[in-house]
C-alpha cells in the first residue's frame, strides 16, 4: 500500500519521539546527576520558603479590607491579645488571677472589671495584651507562662491574633501524607502488574514532590493552603503518569529487549502523558485568573507540581524501569482487579432510562448549587476535629458572646470630629464598646483629646500656675498661635495629648525642671499618651476601634456596616475613611467570589472543550464529556444546600476547578477505549468492553484521589483545608460513579451524533466506512471486516447467509443496486452491492 499524506506526519512525529526517548535513556546517568544536584538545592530551599497565613492579604488591592489593613500595618502599632475564660471563680479570685497574669514577663496589660462584660455565671473573662509583636515563638512562650499562673483552675484560652495553626498544620500534614502514602501503596499493590513497580512509583513521586516544595522558594511566598495540600494533591493527581509509563513498558517488553522496550514505551508515553496532563493543568491554571490572588498562588504551586511530576516521570523513571527490569519481571503477578461484566450488562440494560434521569438531576442541581449559602469567614466553618481554641470560643460564646472588632480609620487632626463619631457610633445598639483617643481618660475625668487651659493644667498636674502660663505661651509661639501671648492666656486651650508630649519633650531637653513627684506624673501620663497614640493615631490617620457581637456574616452585621459608614460620613464626608472588620472582609471576599466563580467556570470549560476537540477530533464528544463532569460538580455542591450547610467559598472555587480538570481524565480513558473499539464492533458491545477495560485505570486513579482528599478533610484541624478535602473527596467519588455508569450509556445513545460531528481524519474514515448490522442473505461486493457467524476480513464478491456484524468499506459509488431475495424461510432481506473505487482497492490490496 502506498503511504498516504496523513501517515507521513505521524511517522515523522514517531521518529522525533524515538530520538528524544533514546537520548533520555542513553543519558539516564547524567539525568540522575542533574536531579541529584537539583534535589540538594531544593532541600535547602524548602526551609527558606515563606508562608502566608492571612487569606485577607490576597484580596485585590482596591478592596476596602486590603486598603484598610495596609494602612493599619503602615500607620499603627497593634498588640496581640489572648482571651482567657476562667470558670467557677469569685470576683476576688479573678482579681488575684489578674495580678498574677500581669506579673508575667511580656504581658503588657490584663483587662478585667467586675461587670457583665467580664464576669458572669461565676466565670471571669480576661483579655491579656502582650508587649511582643511579630515573634510567634516568643508570644507562645509568654502565653504558656500566663497559663501556668492558672494551674488548678478550669480555663479556656484562644486568640484571633496569635496564630500557631501553621505549625500545627505542618505536623498534621506530615501524618496525613504518611497515611496517604500507605493507603496509596495498598491501592497500587492491588491494581499494579508487578510488586517491584510500586517502589519506583514512590521514588519518582518523592523526587517530584521535593522539586516542587523546594522551587516554591522562587515564588517568594506561598499561602499556607498551597503549602499544606500541594504535596498530597500532587501525589493524587500525578501518580497516573508513572502508571502509564510502567504499563507501556510492560507491554513493549513482551516482544522487545529491556532497552528497546523502554525507548519505545517512552516515545509513546511522552505524547500520551502530556495529553493527559493538559486537562489537569487547564483546570489548575484557571485558578490563576482569580481576583483573589490566593487562586494564583494555588494554581502556580499545583501547576508547578504537575510539571515537576512530568519531568521526573520522563527523565528519571525510564532509567529506573530499565535498571530494575529483571526485578519487575520476577515480581509480576496477575491483576487483582476483578472483571465487572455484570456491572457492564446492568449499565447497558438501563441505558434508555438512567441518562434521561441524569439530565433532569443535573438540571435541578445546576439551579440548587447556585442557591447554596457560602461562608467567607473561616471561623464560621465547623471543624472536623475540635481544638483548644475552637472549644474555648464556643465556651466564651455560650457565656458572654464573641466579640468582633471593627476598626474605623479616618484622617487625623480633628479631635472634635473623632469624639462625635465615637459617641454616635457607640450609640448603635449592635455596638458593645468604643475605643479612641477622644474617649481615653488621661486623669481626673479629662480625656486625652480634651482641650485644657493653663489654670486647668496647673490644678490637674499640681504645677505652679506661672510655669503653666509660660508653658502655654511657649507652646503657642512654637505653633504660630499667638493668642496665648497677646490675649488672656486662660482663653487659649490646647489638647491635653499634645500638651503632655510638649512638656515631656522640654523636660528631656532640660528646659523645664519639675520635682520628682511631678516628673513621675508627667512620665506616667506621657507613657500612657504615647501608648494610645501609637495604637490609635499616626501622622495621617486616626483609628477608632469598636466591638460588636452579631454573627460576622449575618444581615445584622452587614446592616451595622452601612449604619457605621453613614455615621462616619456625617463628619468625614468625602474623606478617605475605611472600615476594617471580619464582616468587611467577608463582604469583600463575597464580592470577588461571584466574579471569580464565573471566570473560572468559563475558562475551565472552554479550555477543556478545546483540548478534547483536539484530542478526539470531534465537536460533539467534548460536550458530552464536559457535561458529564460538570454534572458531577453541580451534584457535589448541591449536597451542602440540601444539608442546609454553608460551604466555604474557597472550597467551591478550588475544588470545582480541580474536579473538572482532573476527573475528566477518567472520562477520557473510557471514551478513548470506546472510540477505538467502535471501529471493530457495534456501539453496545464497544461500550461494555471499554467500561471493563477502563475500570482498573479509573479505580486506581480515582480511589487514590478520593482517599487522599478524604484523609485531608478528616484528619486536619484547619477548617479551610478540611473543607477543601471533603469537597474534593465527594466530588471525585461522584465523578467516578458518573463515568462508570452514566457516560457509557451516553456514548451509546449519542453514537450517531458523535459520528456526525467528527472532523479531520476521523470524519473522512467515517465517510468511507459505515458500520453494518444485518441478518439474512446479502450480496456483497467490497471489503468486510467483522463477524459473520465467525470473524472475516477480506475482499468478497458473492452471497453471504447468516448474521453480519461487520464494517463494510464503501467505494466511490455507494449502494448502487438493491434487490430483494427470498431465503429458505421466505424472509425478505437486503442485498448490498458496493463497487470499490481505486482508493479502496489500495486498502484491500494491503
Amino acid at each position: 500500500m502506498s503511504k498516504t499524506d496523513s501517515e507521513k506526519p505521524v511517522e515523522k512525529e514517531n521518529k522525533v519521539m524515538l530520538k528524544i526517548a533514546t537520548f533520555i535513556v542513553d543519558k539516564r546517568r547524567a539525568f540522575y546527576l542533574i536531579f541529584g544536584v537539583i534535589l540538594v538545592l531544593c532541600a535547602i530551599g524548602i526551609s527558606l520558603v515563606r508562608v502566608n497565613n492571612d487569606i485577607s492579604s490576597y484580596l485585590p488591592s482596591y478592596t476596602e479590607t486590603r486598603r484598610g489593613l495596609t494602612l493599619m500595618d503602615e500607620e499603627f502599632i497593634t498588640y496581640d491579645t489572648e482571651k482567657i475564660l476562667v470558670t467557677t471563680v469569685t470576683v476576688d479570685t479573678a482579681e488575684k488571677l489578674k495580678e498574677k497574669m500581669e506579673s508575667v514577663d511580656g504581658v503588657k496589660e490584663v483587662q478585667f472589671e467586675n461587670d457583665d462584660d467580664h464576669y458572669r455565671q461565676s466565670s471571669a473573662l480576661f483579655t491579656v495584651t502582650l508587649n511582643v509583636r511579630d515573634d510567634l515563638d516568643k508570644e507562645l512562650e509568654i502565653i504558656g507562662n500566663v497559663k501556668a499562673q492558672l494551674e488548678g483552675y478550669d480555663y479556656y484560652a484562644y486568640s484571633d491574633n496569635i496564630d500557631d495553626s501553621s505549625k500545627r498544620l505542618d505536623d498534621e500534614m506530615k501524618i496525613i501524607l504518611i497515611v496517604a502514602v500507605l493507603v496509596i501503596i495498598a491501592v497500587l499493590l492491588f491494581t499494579s502488574k508487578s510488586f517491584a513497580e510500586v517502589p519506583i512509583y514512590l521514588v519518582v513521586f518523592g523526587v517530584a514532590a521535593l522539586m516542587n516544595m523546594g522551587t516554591n522558594y522562587l515564588l517568594g511566598e506561598i499561602s499556607f493552603i498551597s503549602k499544606s495540600v500541594a504535596v498530597v494533591l500532587q501525589l493524587a493527581l500525578a501518580i497516573d503518569y508513572s502508571i502509564i509509563l510502567a504499563h507501556r513498558f510492560a507491554e513493549e517488553k513482551e516482544t522487545k529487549s529491556g532497552y528497546d522496550a523502554i525507548v519505545s514505551a517512552l516515545s509513546k508515553a511522552i505524547i500520551e502523558i502530556s495529553s493527559s496532563s493538559l486537562t489537569t493543568l487547564a483546570g489548575l491554571a484557571a485558578l490563576m485568573v482569580m481576583q483573589l490572588r490566593i487562586g494564583f498562588d494555588m494554581g502556580m504551586v499545583l501547576c508547578k507540581g504537575i510539571i515537576c511530576s512530568l519531568l521526573s516521570v520522563f527523565l528519571i523513571m525510564p532509567g529506573l524501569l530499565l535498571h530494575f527490569s529483571k526485578h519487575i519481571d520476577k515480581t509480576t503477578h496477575k491483576s487483582f482487579v476483578p472483571s465487572i461484566d455484570k456491572w457492564c450488562n446492568i449499565v447497558m440494560k438501563v441505558r434508555h432510562i438512567v441518562p434521561y434521569v441524569f439530565v433532569a438531576v443535573i438540571a435541578v442541581c445546576a439551579v440548587l448549587s447556585g442557591m447554596s449559602k457560602y461562608a467567607f469567614d473561616v471561623t464560621s466553618e465547623q471543624m472536623k476535629k475540635p481544638i483548644e481554641s475552637s472549644v474555648a470560643k464556643k465556651k466564651v460564646n455560650e457565656i458572654f458572646g464573641l466579640d468582633h472588632q471593627l476598626a474605623v480609620i479616618v484622617p487625623s487632626g480633628d479631635y472634635d470630629r473623632e469624639a462625635k463619631v465615637l459617641q454616635l457610633v457607640g450609640e448603635n445598639e449592635q455596638i458593645n464598646s468604643a475605643l479612641g483617643l477622644a474617649n481615653q481618660e488621661a486623669k481626673d475625668g479629662y480625656m486625652l483629646t480634651d482641650r485644657i487651659n493653663a489654670r486647668e493644667m496647673s490644678k490637674l498636674l499640681d504645677i505652679d500656675y506661672s510655669l503653666c502660663t509660660i508653658l502655654f505661651q511657649a507652646y503657642g509661639a512654637q505653633h504660630d498661635e499667638y493668642s496665648a501671648i497677646f490675649s488672656e492666656v486662660n482663653d487659649y486651650e490646647v489638647p491635653l495629648i499634645d500638651l503632655f508630649i510638649y512638656i515631656h519633650e522640654k523636660m528631656d531637653l532640660g528646659i523645664i525642671h519639675l520635682d520628682d513627684e511631678q516628673t513621675d506624673d508627667i512620665n506616667e501620663l506621657y507613657d500612657k499618651v504615647m501608648d494610645a497614640k501609637d495604637q490609635l493615631e499616626s501622622e495621617n490617620y486616626t483609628r477608632m476601634v469598636f466591638t460588636y457581637r452579631c454573627d460576622v456574616e449575618s444581615d445584622e452585621a452587614y446592616k451595622l456596616l452601612k449604619d457605621v459608614r453613614a455615621d462616619v460620613e456625617k463628619y468625614y464626608d468625602g474623606a478617605n475613611c475605611y472600615l476594617v472588620a471580619d464582616s468587611v472582609n467577608s463582604r469583600d471576599l463575597g464580592d470577588t467570589f461571584s466574579v471569580d466563580n464565573t471566570k473560572i467556570n468559563i475558562i475551565t470549560v472552554l479550555a477543556l472543550i478545546l483540548i478534547l476537540m483536539f484530542t478526539f477530533r470531534s465537536a460533539g464528544l467534548p460536550v458530552i464529556l464536559v457535561l458529564a463532569i460538570q454534572g458531577s460538580v453541580w451534584i457535589n455542591f448541591t449536597i451542602p444546600f440540601l444539608a442546609n450547610e454553608r460551604l466555604y467559598f474557597l472550597a467551591y472555587l478550588v475544588v470545582s476547578s480541580i474536579q473538572m480538570g482532573a476527573t475528566i481524565d477518567y472520562a477520557i480513558v473510557l471514551t478513548n477505549r470506546y472510540t477505538q473499539l467502535r471501529e471493530e464492533m457495534p456501539h453496545l458491545e464497544a461500550a461494555k468492553v471499554a467500561l471493563n477495560q477502563a475500570f482498573p485505570t479509573i479505580l486506581t486513579s480515582g480511589s487514590i484521589l478520593t482517599i487522599a482528599a478524604f484523609l485531608v478533610g478528616n484528619l486536619t484541624t484547619n477548617a479551610i483545608i478540611s473543607a477543601l478535602g471533603m469537597a474534593l473527596g465527594k466530588g471525585t467519588l461522584i465523578s467516578i460513579v458518573i463515568v462508570m455508569a452514566i457516560l457509557p450509556q451516553s456514548l451509546v445513545l449519542c453514537d450517531k451524533i458523535i459520528e456526525k460531528t467528527a472532523f479531520g481524519k476521523k470524519a473522512a474514515d467515517a465517510d468511507k466506512a459505515a458500520k453494518r448490522e444485518m441478518s439474512g442473505v446479502m450480496v456483497v461486493n467490497g471489503r468486510i471486516r467483522g463477524n459473520i457467524t465467525g470473524f472475516v476480513d477480506g475482499m468478497f464478491y458473492g452471497v453471504v447467509k447468516g448474521d453480519v456484524n461487520a464494517r463494510v468499506d464503501l467505494g466511490k459509488n455507494e449502494a448502487q443496486e438493491k434487490e430483494k431475495l427470498q431465503d429458505g424461510s421466505g424472509t425478505e432481506n437486503v442485498i448490498v452491492v458496493d463497487e470499490l473505487g481505486e482508493e479502496e482497492k489500495d486498502v484491500g490490496e494491503e
